[in-house]
């Protein structure tokens, strides 16, 4: 039988931010098993992980319900939070992770783990004619980053007023779609659409604060930046923008703790 951990991730509160789910492994399953057992799970991502031959060293992968992704945060906050508190395997109070977007590394303070990955770079694009339709509402500003478009708009009202077209979105060539404002409680808010991977929109999104991190950080004359993502579920994340890395910092709960077999 196999472990598995699900943790709701950037939050302190049972039931908010972002659900993962985590699989410790010894050796990897065939990929298909992976992608199926992510179907199973059916949430935004299944992380797997297996150690390597350093002390707190991990190979790391995630799987929505369609595919393999290139970097998911709340998974890696997820998988930190059952190394160090569930599995405690852990020597230190830093893991790497080695991972499709190279080396990730999560730092435990006290209940916050701190993620340190590599910062998005973003160029001024302009929306293609079909996702400003599904959108309705105009950004102010449209930039592309590594994966997904980021749309600036003006107020947290109207990011909270989005109601895209989901079917639209998954005929544009990206991941998806960060909708970001200046916050009312935070330095700034989003909301994040990747219907294209199986996710419509996802509750909290770690990998889209490097791409929104860079971007709040220039426009508001700092590099440390508080951030709520807007979902139902809502989440809440520190951000630090440190040259070409992003520190992302959260909490994290245990749900579910159990076994599947295949």
């Amino acid at each position: 039988m196999y472990k598995l951990f699900q943790i709701d991730a950037f939050t302190d509160q049972l039931f908010s931010g972002n659900p993962a789910a985590v699989v410790p492994l010894e050796t990897w399953l065939p990929d298909r098993t992976m992608q199926q057992l992510a179907r199973e799970n059916n949430l935004a991502e299944t992380a797997f992980f297996v150690p390597l031959n350093q002390p707190d060293t991990f190979h790391l992968r995630w799987f929505t319900p369609k595919t393999e992704v290139q970097l998911c945060g709340h998974a890696t906050l997820a998988t930190a939070y059952a190394i160090f508190n569930c599995l405690k395997i852990n020597r230190s109070e830093r893991l790497s992770f080695q991972s499709l977007s190279g080396w990730l590394h999560v730092q435990r303070e006290g209940n916050w783990l701190t993620l340190d990955f590599p910062a998005d770079r973003l160029t001024p694009a302009e929306l293609p004619g079909e996702a400003h339709a599904a959108f309705q509402l105009a950004p102010r500003e449209v930039f592309l980053g590594r994966e997904d478009y980021l749309l600036v708009f003006d107020s947290e009202s109207d990011v909270l007023s989005l109601d895209p077209d989901f079917h639209a979105l998954t005929r544009i060539p990206a991941r998806g779609f960060i909708a970001t404002a200046p916050g009312t409680e935070s330095d700034f808010i989003s909301r994040c659409f990747f219907p294209a991977f199986g996710i419509d929109e996802d509750p909290v999104t770690g990998s889209a604060h490097t791409t929104l991190t860079p971007y709040w950080a220039g426009k508001l004359g700092k590099n440390t930046l508080s951030a709520i993502q807007r979902s139902e579920r809502q989440g809440y994340l520190r951000c630090t923008l440190q040259e070409e890395r992003v520190l992302i910092s959260g909490q994290a709960v245990p749900y579910l703790e159990g076994g599947f077999h295949v």
